[in-house]
């Protein structure tokens, strides 16, 4: 079985190598450090305008046809609305989601350091969904930028957070840039747990709320040439894992979403190749269909082969099998030696 697994990882270690596809690099990112450190929160909120005519014209239908479509939106609402944050919107899972609560006639906040990206994605739901939706430029790296966010948002009753803001490195870490992996562990964890301790606090208080946590395939094992990235999303995994159970009782649902490989920037900047790659529409969908029913969602056949399969090794042969595959999709970098990262 540890052989077969071996040879399975190699062959998806190798159909990781460059193909056709021309990934877009995040919105969202920025080389520049300095231009991001936003200190203040800078935020605007559109005028609600009036329901476009398609939307509301489907509306209308879906009303009369009793469509269930519309029932699982209305119950998402009530469980989980009237606002809901989504960090890390500006590209890749976070826009994903974006797309896909206001499509379910959730208010949003939309959070991510560039304001003019966050504005346009702003216009575009408002205009086919007949949301509201705010935009909020926030570097979450920074240590008071959490603190911050809850108070551009405390006039909101905001029901669901959407913490989807985050980058990743891949190469030997001996060559990495340490205030990379440093500020690559603020975004991931620290502004992690401090976004859950501020909005779980909002939630348990109204009895009811929801916070999607984004872990990864990575995060149940070490993983050789990206070690700290995995081991960042295993502090997110642990997380969601604890607080599941400990919020449960007090009408917060919390959910880990563990997806493997996701069309997005993220290769891009993380300077991997991947292959198999889901869409991030598939990701979101998925994920809020699990949140109150799972404690962990697998979005994808790669992440559910891989953690049916894995689950019957030790855990170091967990970490050689997932070696194999990152090899394959670090192996145009055996001439480099730093890494490029990536951030939403």
């Amino acid at each position: 079985m540890f052989l077969q697994l071996l040879t399975l990882s190699t062959r998806i270690g190798l159909a990781s190598q460059p193909i056709h596809q021309t990934l877009e690099p995040p919105h969202d990112f920025d080389p520049d450090p300095t231009a991001s450190a936003v200190q203040q929160p800078v935020h605007r909120e559109p005028a609600s305008p009036s329901l476009p005519g398609n939307a509301a014209t489907a509306q209308c239908r879906n009303h009369l046809a009793g469509d269930p479509v519309t029932r699982k939106a209305k119950e998402l609402q009530q469980r989980y609305g009237p606002w809901a944050v989504v960090t890390g919107a500006s590209d890749g899972i976070g826009r994903a989601f974006a797309h896909h609560l206001a499509s379910q006639g959730l208010n949003l906040v939309l959070v991510a350091r560039r304001l003019p990206t966050l504005e346009a994605l702003c216009a575009e739901l408002a205009q086919a969904h007949g949301v509201q939706c705010r935009s909020l430029a926030l570097d979450l790296s920074l240590p008071h930028a959490t603190d911050s966010l809850a108070e551009a948002t405390a006039d909101l009753d905001v029901g669901l957070l959407v913490a989807a803001a985050g980058f990743g490195t891949a190469g030997p870490l001996l060559g990495a840039d340490l205030a990379t992996e440093v500020n690559m562990l603020d975004l991931n964890c620290r502004s992690v747990v401090a976004q859950a301790w501020h909005f779980g606090r909002r939630f348990a208080q109204r009895g009811r709320g929801g916070v999607v946590f984004m872990s990864s395939l990575l995060a149940f094992h070490g993983a050789p040439h990206t070690a700290h990235y995995a081991a960042t999303k295993a502090y997110v995994q642990s997380l969601a894992e604890g607080l599941r159970v400990e919020w449960a009782p007090l009408g917060v649902d919390v959910v880990a979403s563990a997806p493997g490989p996701i069309r997005s920037g993220f290769a891009t900047r993380a300077d991997l190749h991947m292959a198999q790659a889901l869409p991030a529409e598939v990701v979101a969908r998925l994920t809020m269909r699990a949140l109150g029913h799972q404690t962990t969602v697998r979005p994808g056949w790669l992440s559910k082969l891989l953690g049916w399969s894995l689950a019957l090794l030790p855990r170091w042969g967990q970490v050689l099998v997932i070696a194999q595959v990152m090899k394959g999709m670090t192996a145009h970098q055996r001439t480099s030696t730093l890494p490029s990262s990536e951030q939403r």
